[in-house]
């Protein structure tokens, strides 16, 4: 018997998706302008704080506490001067750097209170209402730069047409708000399980941290390709999440060694990045490299994209003609 079969393109290889990332960064530096932009205004630029707000929140809610839970809570000044160390370095326009598109940032995380030019110019926010106001206004900004970052990430490192640039920030908006709802649900138990174990003891909490990352890190991976089918099949936001659900799907142990690369070098990097202290204008080197690094993954995560979807299809082709003919 005699039967004629396809043959299959071979599986996307990593290496050659993450060399066609850097070639394409390399061959378009001006991309990496964005992230460094972002980058240099939450490092030298004015810092927008919600502490104050924060705590008399706090106060109030200390305030209220049954008489039986105060016995058995630890003492409320405790309490206070944890919150306040931490928003002592906090800045609202990190959030600049939205989820799950957003423009990439090395200062988003590390949120430093000194540069090269002294403390940084500090706006106090001093209600609930204009905390919510510019928490909203900060998340459509970083959404749209988000959005535009993709779009000209993805057309460098694809030959695919180009999708029309204003549906595809909506569907960015979309895709973020939906996430933006869902980490809204979930906030409500996890800032009270990371209360009560802050006040046990701090470890205990790093390590609730630690585990939570790994939990969030195993949620995140089936949608990690959402945004590409928005950017690169012109896809809504509810059709690229299913995409990527089915994308993961059929090539978890690939699509699984690929994403751990990226995070292996993009994390890893970090590290180097961050060696300069915040008051050296050194750090601007470590901008400039995580821009670059960060931007070249993002084109190579495109190139593995679209590789994967054309050999997936290809795959389901032959599935559907085998045996295409046969003869005795």
């Amino acid at each position: 018997m005699e039967t004629e079969q396809t043959k299959l393109p071979p599986p996307p290889h990593l290496i050659s998706s993450f060399a066609a990332g850097f070639d394409t960064i390399a061959n378009h530096v001006a991309l990496i302008l964005l992230p460094i932009l972002v980058d240099v205004f939450l490092w030298l630029g004015p810092h927008l704080q919600v502490k104050q707000t924060i705590l008399s929140l706090l106060k109030r809610s200390q305030s209220v506490q049954l008489p039986l839970a105060a016995e058995t809570m630890p003492d409320p000044a405790t309490v206070q001067q944890a919150y306040s160390d931490f928003f002592t370095r906090f800045n609202l326009f990190a959030g600049l750097r939205t989820f799950p598109v957003g423009p990439a940032s090395l200062m988003s995380g590390s949120l430093p209170t000194e540069s090269p030019l002294g403390s940084p110019v500090t706006y106090e926010l001093s209600s609930i209402f204009s905390v919510a106001g510019w928490a909203l206004l900060i998340l459509v900004v970083g959404w749209i730069a988000g959005g535009l970052y993709y779009y000209f990430v993805s057309s460098a490192a694809l030959t695919l047409p180009r999708c029309p640039l204003v549906p595809a920030i909506f569907q960015v908006i979309v895709l973020g708000s939906f996430w933006l709802m869902i980490m809204f649900i979930a906030a409500i138990p996890i800032l009270t399980i990371l209360s009560a174990t802050l006040l046990v003891s701090p470890f205990l909490a790093q390590a609730f941290l630690f585990l939570l990352g790994m939990v969030a890190l195993w949620l995140i991976l089936p949608v990690f390709f959402s945004p590409h089918g928005i950017f690169a099949y012109q896809q809504n936001a509810l059709t690229a999440i299913r995409n990527s659900l089915r994308l993961m799907r059929y090539t978890l142990p690939t699509s699984g060694l690929f994403l751990l690369g990226i995070i292996i070098i993009g994390q890893g990097l970090d590290f180097l990045w961050r060696t300069p202290p915040a008051t050296s204008w050194w750090m601007l080197v470590g901008i400039a490299g995580h821009a670059f690094v960060s931007t070249a993954l993002l084109a190579a995560s495109f190139v593995y994209y679209r590789d994967v979807n054309v050999w997936l299809t290809a795959v389901f082709e032959q599935l559907k003609r085998r045996p295409v003919s046969a003869k005795i």
